[in-house]
């Protein structure tokens, strides 16, 4: 009788791991799954924001830091699931221990104890078929993960190399209003309004054609980059006929006139270039003085490296 009730208890211990490991394996998947559609998610908040590439980078780099730990969470619960699988082996040796002191027994006892054996075999191979599957997808994730990294990193060095090509190009121009920078991972061209127009004109003069002629060599050889020429006017109203009325359409006709003296260089698709008027809105001082208005009217041409590699990974995802 005693050996009957050591066998119930050992079978309800079976029991009861086997249950809770099962629900905790069942929330790892569940959570992969969230993982999933939330990098889909961000795909496509990617494509809505393309040209406002510092908050695509800063999500990526969110994202990263996300999976990074995820997978170390997901590598805790696989050591914790080792561990229970252990046990279960060490009880599996115990019931064929048993099995072996029991030989003497009744056969009906023998019976019962090399059911329970089953039963546990059949538990552990479940287990260890779902751990397997587990450390694919862990293995997998991080492959994906190393591959995001890469392309974020090629894509930093290449706004590095461009900012440093368009630096040469234009190094005459150098303190004769014209400034670049890099920000958000892409590279600034500011040319201010006395490199490029006379005030209220749009027509570029013959300097800020030189200008423009020299960086539309860089962007013909690097047809990877896409570019956005924004005018911007300082707040005074411009109230003017015919073509151009106000601070809106001189911003807009000056993007424009910039956008064909680019495109005079046959290299450029010009599907790569977006043209926009930014009216007095966008001003890089608000001051209200003088100087701070001088400043704001500029011509500003954005270059951004096309990002179609980190697109085809998170879409992987």
């Amino acid at each position: 009788m005693n050996k009957i009730l050591l066998i119930s208890i050992i079978f309800l211990i079976t029991s009861c791991v086997s249950s809770r490991k099962f629900n905790q394996l069942t929330g790892d998947f569940q959570e992969c799954e969230n993982t999933v559609q939330s990098l889909r998610e961000q795909n496509q908040a990617l494509n809505v924001q393309n040209t406002e590439l510092k908050t695509q980078v800063e999500k990526q780099m969110k994202d990263i830091e996300n999976l990074s730990a995820k997978l170390d969470e997901n590598t805790r619960k696989l050591e914790n699931t080792l561990g229970i699988n252990q046990r279960l082996s060490q009880i599996n040796a115990e019931l064929e221990d048993q099995l072996k002191t029991l030989k003497t027994g009744s056969s009906e006892e023998i019976a019962q104890l090399l059911e329970k054996l089953q039963q546990t075999q059949s538990d552990l191979q479940k287990r260890e078929d779902i751990l397997k599957t587990a450390q694919n997808e862990l293995q997998q994730r991080s492959v994906r993960m190393k591959e995001l990294e890469d392309a974020l990193k090629q894509k930093d060095d290449a706004v590095k190399q461009l900012r440093q090509k368009v630096m040469d190009a234009l190094l005459g121009f150098d303190n004769k209003g014209l400034t670049i920078h890099e920000k958000n991972g892409k590279v600034y061209v500011s040319l201010d309004e006395q490199l490029l127009f006379k005030t209220g004109q749009w027509e570029v003069d013959p300097k800020g054609q030189q200008a423009l002629s020299k960086l539309a060599e860089v962007l013909g050889q690097n047809p990877d980059i896409n570019v956005l020429v924004e005018g911007h006017t300082d707040n005074v109203t411009m109230r003017g006929s015919g073509e151009v009325k106000d601070n809106w359409d001189l911003s807009v006709v000056r993007a424009t006139a910039v956008t064909r003296i680019l495109l005079k260089n046959k290299a450029i698709d010009p599907k790569r270039i977006t043209s926009a008027g930014r009216g007095e809105f966008f001003p890089i001082d608000e001051t209200n003085s003088p100087e701070a208005r001088q400043k704001n009217r500029r011509t500003e041409i954005i270059l951004t490296p096309r990002l179609d590699e980190i697109f085809k990974i998170l879409e992987s995802n």
